[in-house]
């Protein structure tokens, strides 16, 4: 049934708590390979699908996320452990996006399937199949918006904060593209 897929999408991908992600952080810090492996391993469902969600076009997206790790394991000895290591991901992964953007002035459609090549193995072919084409009714922030609290798993006061903009103004940009993704999942399930 098609509603009980729609929300299982928005729960497809809960990530590590920072109770995790800070310690390999500290020891990424002291060139730890191990340690930059695990923190990929939890975290790379929710950059890929972050950059994606910027750069529409999985190939863009491959290159962010290889990016993201290289720039964060430099990065590591000059964290300071603030609770927020996903934030501090992500806005590496969000500048390398806009870099590389900039860099190519081209925007993809967000319409391949393979796209969502690096989402959790639990999410079936079928819904990913069915997350990219919801995906496309949103618009660049929408979709952002979508993917840092439901593949990164970010508050929404977190992803405020990463924007620059008030909670209401989130929480009012959230709420309508579900609204949106729900009535194309439910276009789809008449068709």
């Amino acid at each position: 049934m098609l509603t009980d897929r729609s929300s299982a999408i928005v729960k497809m991908n809960p990530q590590a708590p920072a109770a995790v992600l800070e310690p390999l952080i500290l020891a990424m810090g002291r060139q730890d390979a191990q340690a930059l492996e695990e923190f990929y391993r939890q975290t790379r469902s929710a950059v890929y699908g972050y950059a994606l969600s910027i750069t529409a076009n999985s190939a863009d997206a491959e290159d962010v996320l290889q990016d993201t790790f290289v720039q964060a394991y430099t990065a590591a000895g000059r964290y300071c452990p603030s609770g927020k290591p996903m934030a501090w991901l992500l806005t590496i992964a969000r500048n390398l996006a806009l870099m590389r953007l900039r860099g190519t002035k081209r925007v993809a459609p967000l319409d391949e399937a393979a796209s969502f090549a690096a989402l959790p193995d639990a999410v079936s072919g079928e819904d990913r199949l069915l997350l990219a084409a919801a995906l496309q009714v949103l618009s660049d922030e929408e979709r952002q918006l979508v993917m840092m609290h439901t593949v990164a798993g970010l508050k929404h006061r977190e992803i405020a904060e990463m924007q620059q903009m008030p909670l209401s103004t989130v929480l009012a940009k959230y709420h309508r593209a579900l609204k949106k993704l729900r009535k194309k999942l439910t276009e789809g399930e008449d068709a």
